[in-house]
């Protein structure tokens, strides 16, 4: 399999990983790691971050992997609705079955492409395998969820840092004329300026946070410090088993797989820019805010006529 090919079929698996989370049954674990009790919530955690092993596992090694008891394994089988540990397993790996055949059919295409591309072919490859995944997965009511709270926020901050300091910068431009207050809390002062920031944070202000490979432990050790201060927190990462996702309120995925590069920007990008449109558009004064903004920037743009 080719670099491109091999591209490909990552993005298919991460798209299978999202349509898992999606799922039903996904979503009751989300709940129960969300709310539930801390022996419940290490359960969900652990079935979310190794639904395949999950299928395959006897109850003992599923109460050692997540350090409980069989007794409390049968009994958060039960609270979530089956009758017994092996129902759960069983309706685990139906779930997967469905969510990895448009993975199936993706290796079975590639099977049959030409192997020999460019290493630009192979790139751009990449950047559309990415742009189709994140659009598959994208969540309607979570990006709206995520606008109507950034328009709520008393203060946004947004961090990222490494290669995702330029995306934090994007959007931190995007959103200014729709936010009382943003802050970029990185830009080029790396950890010790983002942590500054941080210091005033707290209920009623969100952090966006953008968090792809290489991920970075300070982006997660800053995000965990804002929830401990009760802010909101949102990620913008590539998968469901990224770091950053437990950690989060809301997470919008972006698949950023590539053969080369460490990650892909280009579906985080897309994803940013869906995100400050579905800001713009969510009420009447950001509709009239973007209809100021654009008559103040036509004073100072150059047209051309073709």
């Amino acid at each position: 399999m080719t670099a491109g090919n091999a591209g490909n079929a990552g993005n298919a698996a991460v798209s299978a990983d999202v349509a898992f989370v999606q799922s039903a049954l996904g979503k009751v674990l989300a709940g129960v790691r969300a709310e539930g009790s801390a022996s419940h919530r290490s359960i969900a955690d652990y079935l979310m971050r190794n639904p395949m092993r999950g299928t395959a596992l006897k109850i003992e090694e599923m109460a050692e992997g997540c350090k409980v008891s069989t007794a409390t394994i049968s009994r958060f089988a039960r609270d979530i609705g089956f009758s017994s540990y092996g129902a759960m397993r069983s309706a685990l790996a139906e779930t997967l079955h469905m969510a990895m055949q448009p993975v199936e059919k993706l290796r079975s295409s590639i099977a049959r492409r030409k192997a020999a591309q460019s290493p630009g072919e192979a790139s751009m490859e990449y950047a559309k395998a990415n742009l189709a995944s994140s659009h598959e997965a994208l969540a309607s009511k979570v990006m709206d969820a995520v606008a109507y709270k950034i328009s709520k926020a008393r203060t946004v901050y947004v961090l990222g840092l490494g290669m995702s300091s330029s995306l934090a910068s994007m959007l931190a431009l995007h959103l200014q004329p729709f936010c009382r207050n943003v802050v970029e809390m990185a830009g080029g002062g790396g950890t010790e300026i983002a942590a500054g920031h941080l210091v005033h944070v707290g209920r009623g202000d969100l952090l966006v946070v953008m968090s792809f490979p290489r991920y970075t432990s300070d982006a997660m050790r800053l995000a965990e410090f804002a929830r401990g201060r009760k802010a909101m927190v949102v990620a913008i990462t590539d998968a469901p088993t990224a770091p950053m996702v437990p950690l989060s309120d809301h997470v919008l995925y972006a698949s950023a797989a590539h053969g080369v590069l460490p990650s892909s920007a280009v579906a985080a990008v897309a994803v940013i820019e869906a995100l400050v449109v579905s800001l713009m558009v969510s009420n009447k004064a950001n509709v009239r805010k973007a209809a100021r903004l654009t008559e103040v920037i036509e004073q100072y743009t150059v047209t051309t006529t073709v």
